[in-house]
């Protein structure tokens, strides 16, 4: 190919390697400490079953065990000022018995035997280490604003995969598989890593953007405009069942915190349930609603509640990290099973974003999906190894290194269609793309130095282009 058509291409090639450079330059960070923190969450049962094996099987007599009633009890006077926020059952007969009580939004997990009703351990629910990591993943410990910033170099993240395809496209390859599928070993090494680079975001492109869209969901801003959307198009249906970050977790937390109490405090004034000055959960009526959750079979950790209204049931859910396993059910009082929902009873949008979250966390196919996100997770790193080791060689002395200009691309429909569809789908890439935009037209007429080293287009270099 040459003449016109092939300056034409080169222009495209160019422009679209420009976004690329740009994306990864903004991403490389992120992605990195993305999938180091994701990597060590993928294998969150293995490193908790780990952490908390000496309160597995630590009933090693036949003796009686305390009721549930009497056990919530032991926990929520270990953490004074607290009530009842979840009683787990155990996963074992002869495990500690695990119990969730709060103040606020602050909960405190506590382990407790079974038989003598002493406290093994307590440890606030947010300091434990896979919720540290689990933050550290999604918001950078920083909330809301980490989250935002998370989201945005995922959503740019997505851009630098589509733009890097578009690079490693063969052209007059001759059929040979060296450098299009696989790298080149004897080449030398500007060639080894430029395959490296390449034949790795081919392979793992299509995991890695499976990764980003089913992590989406969690997002602060991605996850407040799904459910916009759902309101608006009428299918918001039940309870959310993913996190929609830490601060609205927080807020949820202390507000069923606050309708316990008060659920607890007239439920006392009426059956003398206060104990040395707090208000605890009937433990008659938790005994008997633990008593009837155990034989709805529900996939382990299963979760008992106390009602947040008075006359409200007793809520039961499974929190398997395999989430089309979780199913809830509401219980009176009296263990009575007032109604059951299954995972497939739910909206088909909460189904998908189910089957996305637990084939993102690594529960859906067990050890093979862990090792699967592994690699995936692994060949990020490698992409983002090998691309800074490509600028550092490639790199002038007095500038940013960023692919020079040939020509202006003129813009399509078809070109502004696509940017305008991923704005929609990805609205903070179409916030920080604008931002960019205006960044850039601003700054490069006020300081002509640093447009130069960033290697923007200035208008003697676009008349240069032509």
């Amino acid at each position: 190919m040459s003449g016109p058509q092939q300056r034409r291409s080169e222009r495209w090639y160019r422009a679209v390697w420009r976004w690329h450079f740009y994306a990864g330059l903004f991403c490389v960070p992120f992605v990195v400490w993305l999938s180091v923190t994701g990597g060590i969450y993928l294998f969150k049962p293995q490193i908790e079953a780990a952490l908390y094996a000496p309160y597995r099987d630590v009933v090693h007599v036949d003796a009686p065990q305390l009721t549930a009633g009497a056990l919530a009890a032991k926990a929520v006077a270990a953490v004074p000022g607290s009530v009842l926020h979840k009683y787990v059952l155990p996963e074992a007969a002869g495990d500690a018995v695990q119990v969730l009580v709060g103040k606020g939004a602050r909960e405190t997990r506590v382990w407790v035997h079974p038989q003598t009703g002493e406290v093994l351990y307590k440890v606030a629910e947010q300091d434990r280490l896979m919720r540290v990591v689990f933050r550290l993943h999604g918001e950078l410990l920083a909330g809301d604003r980490g989250s935002a910033l998370v989201e945005t170099a995922a959503c740019w993240t997505v851009i630098m995969l589509l733009t890097g395809l578009f690079l490693w496209w063969p052209r007059q390859t001759g059929g040979r598989l060296a450098g299009v599928l696989l790298p080149r070993l004897r080449k030398g090494s500007s060639v080894f890593w430029r395959d490296l680079h390449a034949v790795t975001g081919l392979w793992i492109s299509l995991g890695a953007v499976f990764l980003i869209a089913s992590g989406l969901p969690w997002a602060n801003a991605w996850g407040d405009y799904l459910r916009q959307v759902r309101s608006v198009t009428g299918t918001a249906a039940g309870r959310q069942d993913w996190s929609a970050g830490s601060v609205a977790d927080a807020r949820e937390r202390a507000g069923a915190d606050a309708a316990m109490r008060a659920t607890m405090s007239e439920h006392a004034g009426h059956h003398g349930m206060a104990m040395g000055g707090a208000v605890t959960a009937a433990p008659a009526a938790l005994d008997a609603v633990v008593g009837r959750a155990v034989t709805l079979g529900f996939a382990a950790p299963v979760e008992v509640s106390p009602p947040t209204a008075p006359g409200a049931a007793w809520m039961v859910r499974s929190q398997a990290a395999d989430r089309p396993q979780r199913e809830s059910a509401q219980i009176a009082g009296n263990g009575a099973l007032i109604g059951i929902e299954r995972f497939s009873d739910r909206h088909w949008i909460d189904r998908t974003v189910g089957y996305g979250v637990a084939i993102h966390e690594g529960a859906f196919w067990g050890l093979a999906n862990q090792l699967l996100n592994l690699a995936v997770l692994l060949g990020l790193v490698t992409l983002s190894v090998s691309s800074v080791v490509l600028w550092w060689r490639r790199r002038p002395a007095d500038m940013l290194g960023a692919p020079s200009w040939l020509a202006p691309v003129r813009h399509s429909w078809a070109l502004v269609g696509l940017v305008l569809l991923l704005a929609l789908a990805m609205p903070l890439f179409g916030a920080s793309l604008a931002l960019a935009v205006a960044a850039e037209w601003t700054l490069k007429r006020l300081t002509p130095s640093l447009a130069r080293w960033m290697g923007w287009r200035t208008g003697v270099s676009a008349q240069a282009g032509r």
